[in-house]
């Protein structure tokens, strides 16, 4: 089943009111559906500017993109993206991950656990999660949480605030598939210290954990968005030099610049004509960018169809 395509944009500056305000209202313009944030110590709130974009742009979806599951309490966090989905008049979509950058975390004194225990830890998350805000209560014990929460206190305002789930190891995409209402691909991988590479950017590798995902969800396969968070834009005229910049920036070939999903960069023609390719090969059919004006033509013939 091919899904009609989506935008997003992650807006890279939440830190003044005004510029929020003016990237949602322009996005919304330009077409995209959602401006979304993101998690990182040493940088903006992840909710709270989203707060003032969808007062200024009342069209748009908004959420994180993503959070760091390592940094938040399932049932604080349930608290918070139950009310701004309720202030948003169900708008929310809540993006989750794992975490990946060390140094943000010893910045806080809160080691980065192996990769196995924050993808188990996100596992419980997400059980709890998706029970508080669905039902307004939670009982739950596990390996990382023990809570017993009989009332929420507040009421998301969708009946069920969609999840998306970002990651590229297979443990994370296995979660994704039997939880998940979107899973993205990132493309990024990390190497000591959490620092990322684009270690996942080929096209194989990309097909490989769309096969991991269909195996995994079985029949919830189809109600699952598949999305991409492309890294690098340029649409129009002097391709060639940004793909060449591109290749020797990321330490790879032009020719895998060229298949990715995660860096789109040629003519309108022809980054309509690869975003068409992924979304049959792959069924990708959501995609954030993070420049809207850049993108914006893309969007205008692709949104919805």
């Amino acid at each position: 089943m091919l899904r009609p395509f989506r935008f997003g944009l992650q807006a890279t500056e939440l830190s003044d009111a005004e510029t929020v305000r003016a990237a949602a209202q322009q996005a919304e313009q330009l077409g995209y559906v959602q401006l979304l944030s993101f998690d990182h110590i040493g940088d903006v709130d992840p909710f709270v500017p989203l707060m003032v974009a969808a007062a200024a742009a009342p069209g748009l979806q908004v959420g994180p993109l993503v959070l760091n599951n390592e940094l938040h309490h399932p049932v604080l966090l349930a608290r918070t993206a139950a009310t701004i989905d309720r202030l948003t008049g169900g708008r929310l979509v809540l993006g989750l991950g794992t975490g990946y950058m060390s140094a943000e975390h010893d910045a806080i004194g809160a080691p980065l656990r192996d990769p196995g225990p924050r993808v188990r830890r996100l596992a419980e998350s997400i059980a709890v999660l998706r029970e508080l805000l669905d039902t307004g209560a939670s009982s739950f014990t596990g390996e990382f949480h023990h809570l017993a929460v009989e009332s929420l206190g507040v009421r998301p305002a969708q009946p069920k605030v969609p999840f998306l789930v970002g990651g590229h190891g297979k443990a994370v995409v296995r979660l994704a598939a039997r939880h998940a209402d979107g899973f993205q691909f990132t493309g990024l991988t990390h190497g000591a210290g959490g620092v990322p590479s684009p270690g996942g950017f080929a096209l194989a590798a990309v097909q490989q954990r769309a096969g991991w995902l269909a195996q995994a969800a079985g029949d919830r396969h189809d109600d699952i968005e598949l999305s991409a968070l492309v890294q690098v834009t340029h649409v129009g005229a002097g391709a060639d030099e940004h793909v060449a910049s591109l290749a020797e920036r990321f330490h790879v070939s032009r020719e895998l610049i060229n298949e990715t999903p995660f860096v789109l960069v040629g003519s309108l023609e022809q980054v309509i004509d690869k975003v068409e390719r992924l979304r049959a090969q792959l069924g990708i059919s959501h995609l954030v960018v993070r420049d809207a004006a850049d993108f914006a033509p893309v969007v205008a013939a692709l949104a919805g169809h």
